[in-house]
């Protein structure tokens, strides 16, 4: 075993070099192996309660961590070779030999030459399994082989070379594997095509590459196909992270806690529907300020267990802030710190400040972010735990990572996002991208494109590309989360705009200064006023098929994409049109600009 040192960020252990991810490291192609491969006094434990309640009994672990000089001393992670078929950029000699020189392991060809890893590798279309392309096999494979003896009996395992033919051109007819005992050569090209590793009779090991032989293990039927080590489907990340939050119970439960608790309750049970139900349910509704529709609603829900289980993390999120948001100055400590600020008495377009329900300064908050696993080839394909020791089903270990910020949270108001969002214009408009969502399998993993989520993503995404020239952070040490669903009991519509490299940029306060309401208007109204037109236009205002999968509408890299790893959907489901207005579509802020030119004189 080779000792590379190598300095990492700590995000980049998660992602994009956790488990099962290829890195390149100074000539060498290495693989993160599972936790089971981790050395746990090194590997800190991490307390997130509400995190571990969705991902299920285990624990969060961090990668050790260091800085400098002091990192030669200090513990790191163990990476694997892969592939281990390498070959030698003098001699072209190719073998999954590891040469030495001088008692220690070295990366150089006994001619002294450097070895290179070898572009392809072979991964399983289902089974998201990886190994090498057996190269030796595969150069004496193929429809020639069959027919020359030698080729099929040859056992020169000593000497493949890998080779450039000169005049071929750059593309793969010009790279071959070539056999000196027995003469047989086949291009790279054959190595692409469908079926190729199939035909030939290759089949998946089943595991991964650190992963030992293991002759109980069920083999896998899946197919292999090869593919450039590098490419991106190689490895797909699944990641999950929360707030580290008081957990609170939501609005529409606390409500439900008070009609259940009413004197008339259980005379309403009784009734069952009958004569007087409606008029038991309006005397509960007058005293407790609800709508009788909602004390019918939950008598009808029967015996609903009385607990605090939350289905989605947002929803406890949510629930938090808006009790944040209602407390105003907040003096609590700990690791979240929220201001609370009305937009009653502050100034700017009626049409925008009366949009907005209130903002939220987000002086500290704590982010845990754990990886649960990874996918390869496709994101239909089964996915692999980042545990795959011995306990990994009973009690796993997850690689995560904490991150200390600050930000922004905005509310936007219920009535008028809800009175926008029927308009049958903005659903047909919506409609478009719930309908290309429907058609794709792993689309469903991205939330429900509906009005409201388009155009508070949009705004978003806006909202961070104008931070980035005033708080003073990079776009990419942003990052969003979006509340914005009319599905649940308790409908939601906001954001949150937080720092997201803690381990690097940490809590500057450049961020938070920005969210009392006098300066954040101005900056929401050029946020708003730069995606007005975009350079791309009218390509891109007219367009409605842009982006990855064509999730996107009218957006696009010159107006309201950021860096995709300060967007929860990967730069998808966005459209300015929802947020703006455009061609029959009334936008949720249309009025906005139009109010502010007129009042400046603008044109």
């Amino acid at each position: 075993m080779e000792k590379i040192r190598h300095d990492l960020r700590l995000s980049e252990t998660i992602t994009p070099f956790g488990v099962g991810a290829i890195v390149d490291i100074r000539g060498e192609s290495l693989i993160a192996p599972d936790t089971s491969w981790w050395d746990k006094k090194y590997c800190p434990e991490i307390s997130c309660e509400r995190l571990l309640a969705r991902l299920g009994p285990g624990t969060l672990r961090q990668p050790p961590t260091h800085a400098g000089h002091a990192g030669k001393d200090t513990a790191a992670l163990l990476y694997w070779r892969f592939p281990a078929w390498r070959f030698c950029e003098r001699c072209s000699k190719l073998s999954k030999m590891t040469g030495k020189r001088h008692g220690k392991w070295s990366n150089t060809c006994e001619c002294g030459g450097l070895l290179v890893p070898m572009r392809y590798i072979a991964i399983c279309e289902q089974g998201s399994h990886a190994q090498d392309v057996p190269w030796f096999q595969w150069a004496h494979r193929g429809r020639e082989a069959a027919l020359d003896d030698a080729v099929r009996f040859c056992q020169s395992y000593k000497e493949l070379r890998f080779e450039r033919l000169s005049g071929q051109g750059e593309g793969l007819a010009s790279l071959r594997v070539k056999c000196y005992g027995c003469g047989h050569a086949r291009s790279l090209a054959e190595l692409v095509t469908k079926d190729a590793l199939q035909r030939d009779g290759l089949q998946c090991a089943g595991r991964q590459p650190w992963e030992p032989k293991d002759p109980t293990k069920k083999p896998c039927n899946h197919r292999l196909v090869a593919v450039q080590r590098g490419a991106t489907g190689n490895y797909i990340a699944e990641r999950i992270s929360a707030l580290d939050i008081p957990e609170e119970r939501p609005q529409s439960a606390e409500i439900a806690d008070k009609v259940r608790g009413h004197m008339l309750f259980e005379r309403l049970v009784a009734d069952n529907g009958g004569p007087q139900a409606e008029m038991i349910a309006g005397w509960i509704a007058g005293e407790l300020g609800v709508a009788p529709e909602t004390v019918l609603e939950i008598v009808a829900g029967g015996d609903v267990p009385d607990d605090d289980v939350l289905l989605d993390l947002k929803d406890g999120e949510w629930a938090a802030f808006l009790k944040k948001l209602d407390s105003g100055r907040d003096r609590t400590g700990g690791d979240f710190v929220v201001d609370g600020w009305s937009l009653k008495t502050t100034s700017g377009p009626e049409s925008l400040v009366s949009r907005i329900a209130g903002v939220g300064q987000v002086h500290r908050v704590r982010e845990v972010t754990a990886l649960r696993g990874f996918r390869r080839y496709s994101a239909e394909a089964d996915r692999i735990t980042a545990d795959l020791g011995v306990n990994h089903q009973k009690f796993p270990t997850y690689p995560a990572m904490e991150m200390f910020g600050e930000g922004i949270f905005l509310r936007l108001d219920e009535d008028k996002l809800a009175q926008w969002e029927t308009q049958p214009d903005v659903q047909a408009r919506a409609g478009i991208l719930l309908k290309r969502r429907a058609g794709i399998a792993w689309a469903e993993r991205l939330d429900v494109p509906e009005p409201r989520y388009i155009a508070l993503h949009t705004l978003s995404h806006l909202l961070i590309r104008r931070l980035a020239y005033a708080s003073g952070y990079a776009s990419a040490s942003l990052q969003e989360r979006i509340y914005a669903n009319s599905d649940r009991k308790d409908k939601t519509a906001g954001i949150l705009i937080f720092t997201a490299a803690g381990d690097v940029q940490g809590t500057l306060g450049g961020l938070v200064r920005l969210g009392r309401p006098e300066k954040l208007i101005p900056l929401l109204v050029s946020a708003l006023d730069d995606a007005d037109v975009c350079s791309n236009d009218p390509v891109c205002i007219e367009r409605d098929k842009q982006g990855s999968s064509q999730l996107n509408l009218s957006a696009c890299h010159g107006c309201s994409l950021v860096s995709e790893t300060s967007c929860e959907t990967g730069n998808r489901l966005l459209d300015r049109q929802l947020l703006l207005g455009g061609g029959s579509v009334v936008g949720f802020l249309e009025g906005v600009l139009a109010e502010v030119r007129q009042a400046t004189g603008a044109g």
